[in-house]
């Protein structure tokens, strides 16, 4: 079935339900005539599979509200025309599966209007879709496209070019055209260029009035699964999500008032993912109440607009490592769309230059989070602190640190200096046997999360035994199936490890993530 047919199909199936307005549609177009193919097709469904598993798996709003799936071959085709991630795992591991069973190396000659084709066909689908659920009362204006290929980025953004001139492009938010190749073809600056989560290897070409990021990344599970780790980031950019005042310390404000205060204006990243949010059942209910909390910021999803007021600096080295709590999330300077030009740019540089500043002195902001509503003054009202750590690039790491109130007693006798040989002797020996690494890598260690979420989110379509690709029947949509995840992921939820304040590893831009790849 050719991806025309699946567009008339999609007009009697599409489901009228609400999606998460901030959150773009997803379509991905696999280009599977380049040679590499053979090598590409195992890395590319293990990855796309475990970040799916992770869309379906975490708790309220999806984040990866829809998603289509494309094929070019020696014709495009449409594998999974535009379907809810939420609760339809299953149906979204049945095209996996046919994915992966697609002909290999040598079976379609490599064109290049497949690719061109298959943007146009999304794009229609995704009006389509769009007209349909707007009759319902939901909308979703936006979508991202990202093309998977091993032909050159620049003929691909070329062909886009030619081709794309006269089509309809107001829903469109951006294309993403990402370059897979081995390490061996690739040239040693794009080796260097060459991250997983799609940080300095991009570039913007400006066509059509849009702009297309080309990328180029490693044929690998893990360079593929954190470009599409990338889908799971809050895009929202209708308003910033933090501010931080600073006091003016009185520098060309001669007349401004003592209590005069700077703001930057700043968006939050989440730089790991909540483990408690992958407990319980898996059907949009999340933690209403600990996103309100005084003592709880969250980056997902960006409903309040956070005020952090600086009220002192600390040393770096003079902040314990147990009174710090909670995730740590990113800031960077915000991308808000609502702002001009100017703002934005005198915003960015005045944070660069706090960041920069903090380095050079060795320190580190001591924040006190301002209450959302102003509340009558018999009411009492509870304050957060956070402690905002440097690093080499252009963000800030944010901790919650503990206050009087929450600290506990503990007293711990001092080291004594002397030991009996008898007991040195042999804790030196078992110290000299371990492996010593110079940084901890997370991506060499795996907790099975993705077995596990997988084993708990499949339930079977049908019981249909499995058929060859030419003796199967026209595909047709299938119901859809919810499923739960009934079992808390308890491993993940013990007391989260002791943060490294002093240099944090791997925030924003300056830090890339290819540091973390294991070595082959």
């Amino acid at each position: 079935m050719n991806s025309r047919k699946a567009l008339s199909e999609t007009r009697r199936t599409f489901p009228a339900t609400k999606v998460h307005h901030q959150q773009p549609s997803r379509i991905l177009i696999v280009d599977v005539t380049a040679p590499s193919w053979t090598n590409s097709c195992s890395v590319l469904a293990e990855a796309l599979e475990n970040t799916l598993c992770l869309a379906c798996g975490l708790a309220g709003p999806c984040r990866v509200p829809l998603l289509s799936l494309f094929v070019v071959q020696s014709q495009q085709e449409c594998l999974l025309p535009f379907t809810q991630v939420k609760e339809n795992f299953a149906r979204i591991q049945a095209c996996i599966s046919e994915l992966r069973s697609l002909p290999r190396e040598g079976c379609f000659p490599q064109g290049g209007n497949g690719v061109v084709q298959a943007v146009q066909d999304g794009l229609q689908q995704f009006k389509q879709y769009s007209r349909h659920t707007a009759a319902g009362g939901s909308t979703n204006s936006s979508v991202e496209i990202t093309i998977l290929t091993s032909q050159p980025s620049k003929q691909m953004v070329q062909q886009l070019e030619k081709k794309l001139k006269d089509v309809d492009l107001v829903s469109l938010r951006r294309i993403q055209v990402v370059e897979v190749l081995k390490r061996d073809f690739l040239e040693p600056e794009a080796v260097e260029q060459c991250v997983p989560a799609g940080e300095s290897s991009s570039s913007d070409v400006a066509i059509l009035g849009m702009d297309i990021d080309v990328q180029t990344i490693e044929d690998n599970v893990i360079s593929l699964e954190m470009l599409f780790k990338t889908w799971l980031h809050d895009y929202g950019t209708e308003r910033e999500h933090l501010h931080l005042l600073l006091p003016t310390g009185g520098f060309s404000h001669a007349a401004a008032p003592k209590t005069a205060l700077m703001c930057l204006k700043c968006d939050l990243q989440e730089r790991l993912l909540d483990p408690a949010l992958l407990s319980g059942t898996a059907d949009g209910t999340t933690r209403a109440a600990d996103l309100n909390s005084p003592c709880q910021m969250a980056a997902w999803p960006a409903t309040v607009l956070y005020k952090l007021r600086v009220v002192k600096a600390l040393k770096s080295e003079g902040v314990c490592e147990s009174v710090l709590y909670g995730l740590p999330f990113i800031i960077k300077p915000t991308s808000c769309w609502q702002l001009d030009w100017d703002e934005l740019e005198i915003n960015q540089h005045s944070f660069h230059a706090l960041c920069h500043s903090l380095l050079k002195r060795k320190w580190m902001l001591l924040a006190k989070r301002e209450p959302q509503n102003t509340s009558p003054s018999w009411n009492v009202m509870l304050h957060s602190y956070y402690v905002l750590v440097p690093s080499d690039s252009a963000s800030l790491l944010v901790k919650a640190v503990a206050t009087r109130e929450l600290l506990l007693p503990s007293t711990f006798p001092a080291l004594l200096t002397e030991h009996p040989e008898r007991v040195c002797a042999p804790v030196e020996s078992a110290l000299n046997s371990l492996e010593v690494e110079v940084a901890y890598n997370p991506l060499h260690l795996k907790s099975n999360l993705y077995k596990y979420l997988k084993g708990v989110l499949y339930k079977p379509l049908h019981r249909q035994q499995a058929q060859p690709r030419d003796q199967r029947p026209e595909r047709h949509q299938p119901k859809q199936h919810q499923s739960r995840a009934k079992a808390a992921v308890a491993p993940l939820l013990m007391a989260p490890s002791p943060v490294q304040v002093s240099r944090p590893a791997a925030v924003g831009r300056g830090s890339s993530e290819r540091s973390l790849l294991p070595k082959e």
